[in-house]
């Protein structure tokens, strides 16, 4: 069984919701406290064991690029001033032994196009799919780390799943499934947004996939569906006449970063729990909602 090396992340969305914030720069480097969106799922990434980052990107994406990158001005002018905490900080947003692979989608057609794009590099291996605006903190261990190890047992496609309210499946991807010989939960069918009627569970696919590449022959097929978009979901749907593939109910909270009240909820949770802010912003969020 080959070992998950490569984790895509498409990039290339207008993340038209956060307007006029995301007219000149990316939804994916909007910060919570002090990273952006696009550093928390890389580094779920590498501590799931991904050594090659690759990003499918669009038009004013690249400030990405430069992030992942060296700053050499940034690094010669912090080491001068003898800011050597803040040096490390700069020099390690990227492991030594992590290499990114940019990819540029010229239109923005999908998400399933998305990680079609990224055929090329993945090739015939197994491969994690990350949406950054789905920011997860996992319970003790990353998603992809969660996935990986599942992967480990099962050797299939993986989803993430969550229990939403039935009045917000038309949002989401949504699973039926079924019990496993082990227990697992075994995808049935899966359909994009569907109508509040249409909906065969409460089980939502949310931002984290684990992908064989045999998905990749069911993308070059898919036609366009939900919203004139070649919809992952149903590259999915055509999978499983081929192969199991498996929900998984992940251990952890997941935050829509791609709404607005996602991102405060993400923002003042994420800042209660800074080692070195925690404390005092507690204090000010009494003061404030008294």
């Amino acid at each position: 069984m080959k070992k998950i090396r490569k984790a895509v992340f498409p990039v290339a969305g207008l993340g038209t919701r956060f307007l006029p914030a995301t007219k000149a720069s990316p939804k994916e480097m909007l910060p919570v406290v002090d990273k952006p969106l696009i550093q928390y799922a890389a580094e779920e990434a590498e501590d799931g064991g991904i050594d090659q980052l690759v990003f499918i990107t669009g038009r004013n994406k690249r400030s990405i690029e430069d992030h992942f990158d060296r700053a050499c001005e940034l690094e010669m002018e912090l080491e001068r001033a003898g800011k050597q905490r803040l040096l490390k900080i700069v020099r390690t947003i990227l492991p030594s032994r992590v290499d990114c692979i940019y990819l540029r989608q010229a239109e923005a057609l999908g998400l399933g196009h998305a990680v079609l794009c990224a055929q090329p590099v993945v090739g015939e291996e197994p491969f994690v799919v990350l949406l950054a605006d789905d920011l997860i903190r996992g319970d003790g261990q990353g998603v992809v780390e969660q996935m990986t190890e599942l992967y480990g047992r099962y050797g299939c496609s993986i989803l993430s799943v969550m229990e939403v309210p039935r009045d917000e499946t038309g949002r989401y991807g949504i699973v039926e499934t079924r019990p496993g010989p082990n227990g697992e939960l075994r995808v049935v069918s899966i359909v994009e947004k569907p109508a509040l009627a249409d909906a065969p569970s409460t089980l939502a696919v949310v931002g984290r996939y684990l992908l064989t590449p045999g998905i990749f022959d069911h993308l070059g097929q898919t036609r366009p569906g939900a919203g004139g978009e070649i919809q992952l979901s149903d590259a999915i749907a055509a999978l499983l006449a081929d192969e199991p593939v498996i929900a998984y109910p992940f251990r952890g909270k997941r935050y829509d970063c791609g709404s607005k009240l996602g991102y405060l909820e993400a923002t003042v949770e994420y800042g209660l729990a800074h080692p070195e802010l925690g404390a005092s912003f507690a204090d000010y969020l009494k003061r404030v909602v008294r």
